[in-house]
């Protein structure tokens, strides 16, 4: 171990290799110099930056850091460097303050150095894939000798891409493999080998008494790392077969702490194990849990004015003629939403936290063009901001807003804002006042600016009425937080969702969750949750997710292969097992992104399903002009494994409004109807039926909110997956091809539940499970 000691109270230190002593003991007395679990620094081959302040509010507080004995490390004022890699895969930085360490854990990337080259005539060629956010100008190839090369350091994985060749967008004339890019075209697709997962250990809880924790560890790993929240525990024992720890005596003077635990060994790394603790004891039940446990929600997203209709009197749909009547005002508001919580419609539904769509002021009047059918738009969805504070007279006032977040609150549910950071309305005062404050609509070349999603991700403007912040910039960032932060001080809020996030500069994130930490350890260390909305490769979703930004992102890349596998018959499972995996991979086994079942940017799943919207026509198009209504019974089957699938696999499930009953449609705005609550058809009311058993489910098993996943069979058309939280355990079996199928489940625990009545015949030594066409079962069993 190599330790780092300076003076912090000059300025521009760059001290390397200094060794100093360490406490002989280490102190586990919390004084949560790290607000709340660090998360995991993923080293690279060469070079890894950790910014120190996305851990601890105050960097000048640290006197040493100790880093492992195969590292070299520097600081530059708040950036920790460290400089090569960790042969044991897994480790830790020490952050020393007060003769305390806190720890952030480590691990080896694993990347591959993987090589291109086009062998045709051209004059330029570039990449564009996954990897770097579709833009091809971060990877231009080198040409030597008629030969185009570059080398791209990518994680194991799979990852799809296309060559740019003189401006044209060609597939790999080397690389046989593709896949379908969802929009009626083909991309090239390279996959880098993975650990074999027969030799990774891996870890389940096992056992736990009031002192100690046991895991059981399938493969033997030569390192385990145990953190009781971001201490570093040293007490435990391990076998071939067991880890054991003892649970810290501090534990139980906080009300909710966490142990977690990884091992590796040369094949790779494990799965990690999250274990909650009530004031030192282990969470055996669910009814332990509360809505603050961020790990328990349960979202359901509503678009404010196309939800519920509470008070007629605020509505105000625009009489401009240019306007179509999909993309006016339909009258829902905050009452409208806040009477849905009285009369117990969440609560039926078993939902925690909703998501409100953006409530502050838009403009009155029409903007935008659409050309088939010819329209403008108004600003019914609330992301056209002429106002940061203000909320919208269509949707309510404070006391309406007010009164929402308190019945919800009363009725045990979370309220999480969108907010746009990103941009404001051309009518906001703020862009006459302040035009610095904003990026250029044209480029220097004189092409406009606008919807340039990846070669300009932080200046394009979304429309030419919509001007971006330059935020960018530290004397915008500045304001632009507070103005965030006015919702939290002001408001009983939760989090917010963030409106693309992508568009946003780290520096923004960074400022604003500072604050956030400094707001909630002021407010009782209040959980606030903060998800983004992101489209591009999990690199770089990743690089907006740790402690000092955003907790998670909607996990679009698991989305779309999951519409693929449920909506097409000829899509195998394993397309979709891989996704999952690769999030588990980026993101961790217990991670808070977003599993969503359907997208207000999105068409209807169900639609996808059932044929009314093709995969690879304009799905937007198709929503303007044409009625689609479900017209094959067997797509609500289809979106109910979706769900299903959804509501099982690690992270925050996310109900899109309109999906716990089949709602169709195109792309928006088409998929943004009124919400029906009355007159369902018997297919949509048995939706709704199954949706609520299965959000309450997730909500009342452990092992679906902390357990470890595993995949126990899959092949093209059935899908077995096991989760487990020591005695508790839920299998999930799918079946999506067209005829009735039998599942062997060997070591099924004698006490179980076919939840949804499928048959399940038991024996001594396996059990058989028999699934409809398009069906899926889960069974919940108790591991004595």
């Amino acid at each position: 171990m190599k330790t780092l000691k300076c003076n912090f109270s000059l300025l521009l230190i760059a001290c390397l290799l200094i060794v100093s002593c360490k406490p002989e003991q280490k102190d586990y007395t919390d004084r949560q110099v790290i607000f709340g679990l660090a998360s995991v620094v993923i080293l690279s081959q060469d070079t890894t930056n950790i910014n120190l302040e996305d851990y601890v509010l105050e960097p000048n507080s640290i006197d040493s850091i100790s880093v492992p004995a195969s590292l070299q490390f520097k600081r530059e004022g708040n950036n920790l460097i460290l400089i090569g890699s960790i042969p044991e895969l897994i480790g830790s930085v020490s952050l020393w303050v007060k003769n305390q360490a806190y720890e952030i854990p480590l691990q080896q990337s694993g990347s591959f150095k993987q090589n291109f080259t086009y062998n045709g005539i051209a004059n330029e060629v570039k990449i564009k894939g996954e990897f770097n956010g579709w833009n091809a100008n971060q990877t231009v190839l080198d040409k030597r000798a008629e030969v185009f090369s570059g080398t791209v350091s990518l994680r194991p994985g799979r990852y799809q891409y296309l060559f740019v060749v003189d401006g044209k967008e060609i597939r790999d004339p080397n690389n046989k493999d593709s896949v379908d890019n969802g929009m009626g075209g083909w991309n090239s697709v390279i996959q880098l080998p993975k650990p074999d997962p027969a030799k990774l250990p891996l870890l389940s809880t096992e056992s736990f008494n009031e002192t100690s924790i046991t895991l059981q560890l399938l493969n033997p790993a030569e390192e385990v790392k145990v953190y009781w929240q971001n201490f570093e525990i040293d007490e435990i024992s391990k076998s071939n077969e067991h880890i054991t720890l003892q649970i810290p005596s501090v534990a139980k003077d906080i009300a909710r702490s966490f142990i977690r635990v990884w091992s590796a060994n040369g094949e790779g790394i494990s799965n990690d194990v999250l274990i909650p603790l009530e004031n030192g004891k282990v969470i055996s039940q669910a009814t332990q849990l509360k809505r603050s446990d961020k790990e328990a929600q349960v979202l359901y997203f509503m678009m404010v004015d196309r939800f519920n209709n509470g008070n007629s009197n605020n509505d105000e749909p625009l009489k401009d003629k240019s306007v179509h009547p999909k993309a006016n005002y339909f009258g829902g508001d905050l009452q409208g939403i806040t009477a849905k919580i009285k009369d117990g419609y969440f609560a039926d539904l078993g939902i925690n936290t909703l998501w409100l769509s953006p409530i502050t002021q838009n403009p009155k009047g029409a903007y935008g063009k659409y050309p088939t059918p010819p329209t403008t738009f108004s600003a019914y969805h609330g992301y056209w901001p002429i106002s940061l504070k203000q909320i919208d007279y269509r949707f309510g006032n404070a006391a309406a807003f007010n009164e929402l977040l308190a019945t919800a609150h009363d009725n045990n549910i979370n309220v999480i804002l969108d907010y746009v950071a990103h941009h404001i309305h051309q009518e906001h005062p703020l862009y006459k006042e302040k035009p610095e404050w904003f990026t250029s609509l044209y480029l220097p070349d004189g092409s406009i600016n606008t919807e340039r999603w990846d070669d300009e991700r932080l200046t394009t403007w979304f429309d030419v009425f919509l001007p971006t912040l330059d935020l960018r910039k530290p004397e915008v960032v500045g304001p632009m937080t507070d103005t965030a932060m006015y919702w939290l001080q002001n408001y009983a809020l939760d989090g917010f969702r963030h409106d693309a996030s992508k568009h946003i500069d780290l520096l923004f994130w960074r400022e604003l969750t500072k604050k956030i930490k400094k707001h909630a350890i002021a407010n009782n260390n209040q959980n606030i949750y903060q998800i983004g909305e992101t489209y591009g490769s999990r690199e770089l979703v990743s690089s907006y997710v740790n402690s000092g930004m955003l907790d998670g992102q909607f996990d679009f890349n698991v989305y779309d292969d999951a519409v693929a596998t449920f909506a097409r018959d000829e899509v195998p499972f394993s397309r979709l097992v891989n996704s999952v995996q690769e999030s588990l991979d980026y993101f961790g086994d217990h991670h808070l992104m977003g599993n969503v079942t359907g997208n207000q940017d999105r068409a209807r799943f169900i639609s996808y399903a059932d044929g009314s919207v093709r995969f690879d026509e304009d799905a937007k198009l198709a929503g303007w002009t044409r009625e689609i209504n479900v017209k094959d019974s067997l797509a609500y089957n289809k979106l109910q494994s979706l769900i299903g699938f959804m509501m099982t696999i690690p992270g925050v499930p996310v109900i899109y409004y309109g999906d716990e009953i089949g709602d169709p449609g195109g792309n928006d705005p088409d998929n943004r109807r009124m919400m029906r609550f009355n007159n369902l058809s018997a297919q949509e009311e048995k939706t709704k039926i199954l949706t609520q058993h299965l959000v309450k489910l997730r909500r009342n098993n452990l092992a679906l909110v902390y357990g470890d996943w595993q995949v126990i069979h899959q092949n093209d058309q059935q899908l077995l997956i096991k989760r487990k939280y020591f005695a508790d355990e839920v299998w999930i079996a799918f079946n999506k091809s067209n005829a009735s199928t039998s599942i062997e489940i060997d070591n099924l625990p004698a006490q179980t539940t076919s939840v949804l009545g499928s048959e399940l015949v038991t024996n001594e030594e396996s059990a058989t499970l028999t699934l409809a066409p398009h069906s899926f079962e889960i069974i919940t069993a108790k591991n004595k």
